[in-house]
């Protein structure tokens, strides 16, 4: 229990062999200046550049800096799943790689963890980045709120805090994709969000495509809400009433004017209508069914190749 580090730091490293001896060092310097016991865990997630050979490096010159090498990539979410299985911190912190969230700030993180809070969530200072990311940005913040039912500012800064129970919590959770931010949120009582600094990435680029920005998205949705579902419900009884009166309308019409050859065109557009929704129900439907799928096969999340303790 002597050697048990006070703080852990997770960091998810995907081809950031540009930024990373930058981090490791101001990450260092941060964590020493809170003068109590660290580690620093890195999670490799399948980087085909030069990182896995600077981690080891990382590692040899220093106890405390700890690897774990995946045999492939499984996204970030999933190589912060893995560094808390082997976190033993009181207060676990996680930080991405690209340097755009200062390390400098964690002392901040760590002050305001003591005071009792169980989660102590950021958001980012006049935020570096361009329109086509904040705009999703600003739509998964506020899907998140209102599913978690918890109103953070920020729930896509990875830059946070967690106190060891709630991390206890989530590493019950054997699911095999989900959102970290939303998901400690749903064990918390005690939630914070504080201010932090935000620059702009300098080094390597964004691994975050429009199409995994998406399915991030989707996943929050799925993870932690029926809402999908009951909207399509919804949707289909009020197309069924509107079709309904269309048909009575069309029963009328018929019998007040008589048979019309006009509006085939517009009947043939609003049947394309209905089938386009149909055929995305199905597709959500779908989703729902699939991740079912996936959890009952009971396949890891995550192979891990390798490990330096």
């Amino acid at each position: 229990m002597a050697d048990k580090p006070y703080i852990s730091v997770l960091v998810p490293v995907l081809n950031e062999e540009e930024s990373l001896p930058e981090l490791h060092t101001r990450l260092q310097a941060a964590l020493q200046g809170i003068h109590k016991s660290y580690e620093i865990i890195y999670i490799n997630d399948g980087s085909t550049d030069r990182t896995e050979q600077i981690l080891e490096t990382f590692h040899g010159e220093d106890a405390r800096v700890k690897v774990i090498e995946f045999n492939r990539n499984y996204g970030q979410h999933m190589a912060l799943f893995a560094g808390f299985d082997y976190a033993a911190g009181e207060i676990v912190v996680t930080i991405d790689a690209d340097l755009q969230n200062p390390p400098e700030e964690i002392p901040r993180l760590v002050a305001k963890a003591e005071e009792g809070y169980e989660v102590v969530a950021t958001y980012r200072k006049n935020r570096r980045d361009s329109l086509f990311r904040k705009l999703p940005s600003y739509v998964v913040n506020r899907i998140t709120a209102r599913l978690v039912g918890v109103r953070l500012r920020d729930y896509g800064c990875m830059l946070r805090a967690y106190r060891r129970n709630i991390v206890d919590y989530m590493n019950m959770c054997p699911e095999s994709s989900s959102f970290i931010p939303a998901l400690a949120n749903t064990f918390a009582k005690k939630i914070t969000e504080i201010e932090v600094g935000h620059e702009e990435r300098k080094k390597g680029t964004s691994k975050y495509s429009p199409f995994k920005l998406f399915r991030l998205n989707f996943d929050l949705m799925t993870n932690f809400s029926l809402l999908p579902i009951q909207f399509i419900s919804m949707l289909g009884v009020v197309i069924a009433f509107i079709g309904l009166a269309f048909a009575i309308f069309l029963m009328v019409r018929r019998v007040v004017i008589g048979p019309e050859g006009e509006g085939t065109f517009t009947l043939i557009g609003i049947l394309f209508f209905f089938i386009g929704i149909q055929i995305f129900a199905l597709g959500v439907i779908g989703e729902y069914i699939g991740r079912i799928y996936q959890e009952v096969r009971r396949r890891p999340r995550y192979i891990i190749k390798k490990e330096y303790m």
